[in-house]
């Protein structure tokens, strides 16, 4: 187990390197010159210029500003704003927020994702599994931002059940509606998972094997079908995690949240480089340690799966 593990972190530095490399490439590719655009329409006196770009290393080749960043990371010093605000500490604000909110949405669409595709599994063909398949095909053929205004119009202006919009009062309650927006498309994809994967179990041999030995109904769907159904399941989840996260964009922009999404829509009309390549590299973090997360569970549900 412990060679497993440390065998999946040393394939996570490759993905690490590549996937940073191919982030600083892009935002170095970006067009416009983000330190010009500080001056706006009255410019910026060249003297400046040049300083601001020998203090972020802007006036280096491509390779060598991708190592001093690198070696950044190694120290944990991700560089500083335009502005000259320590990049951490901006993460340091909105990282908490949009972690809290994805773990809400990943709650909600893991929760009831996994018990309604369960029922209708349980009971294929009947009424109630063609109207969770007819409601889970509508919410994934609705883009995100419709779901999000459409929603916070009727519950949050109409209704007012929830506050509309979250601004800087980041609780459970104001929370709750941007995340089960967030969490709307990837629910109704864990419920067809879900419904698929307990529906052709219900027919599987082992299922079959407990069924004739006596065991009961509900020992037989807890124990033997819904815990091999859960193995794509689980999978699907962990790397929607990071997904979440980094598609939090739109939510957080629909209600003003000031989460990693707004940050990372404000750094890259800014042209902050330093920001937006930092946030995205923690969300690369995110999602690789997600996948090692779920990797490890695969043992937990399935005892035919062994770590060679």
């Amino acid at each position: 187990m412990a060679w497993y593990i440390g065998r999946r972190v040393l394939q996570m530095i490759p993905v690490f390197l590549g996937a940073t490399l191919l982030i600083y490439a892009m935002v170095f590719a970006l067009p416009g010159d983000p330190v010009l655009a500080l001056g706006g329409d009255r410019g910026l006196n060249p003297a400046v210029a040049e300083q601001i770009r020998a203090e972020f290393n802007l006036d280096k080749p491509f390779i060598v500003q991708y190592l001093l960043y690198l070696k950044g990371i190694l120290t944990l010093d991700f560089g500083t704003t335009f502005s000259g605000r320590e990049v951490i500490d901006v993460m340091g604000e909105a990282f908490p927020v949009t972690f809290k909110l994805a773990i809400m949405a990943l709650v909600f669409e893991g929760f009831f994702g996994i018990v309604l595709g369960l029922v209708a599994g349980l009971r294929k063909g009947g009424f109630f599994d063609a109207t969770v398949l007819l409601v889970s095909l509508l919410v994934i053929a609705l883009p995100t931002f419709v779901i999000g205004f459409v929603v916070q119009f009727i519950v949050g202006v109409k209704l007012r059940w929830l506050p509309p919009t979250v601004g800087g009062d980041v609780s459970f309650q104001t929370l709750l509606m941007p995340a089960i927006v967030l969490g709307a498309v990837s629910f109704a994809y864990v419920l067809r998972l879900t419904r698929t994967s307990v529906s052709e179990n219900l027919t599987a041999d082992f299922v079959r094997t407990a069924t004739a030995k006596g065991l009961s109904r509900n020992r037989v769907v807890t124990v033997h079908v819904l815990r091999n159904s859960l193995i794509p399941v689980v999978t699907f989840l962990g790397s929607d995690l990071g997904g979440l996260m980094a598609g939090a964009i739109v939510t957080e922009g629909i209600f003003n949240i000031p989460g990693v999404g707004n940050t990372l829509y404000k750094a890259i009309q800014q042209g902050q480089a330093p920001t937006v390549v930092s946030l995205v590299t923690v969300l690369v973090v995110v999602y690789i340690v997600a996948n090692l997360f779920v990797d490890l569970l695969y043992a937990a549900l399935d005892p035919r799966i062994r770590y060679a």
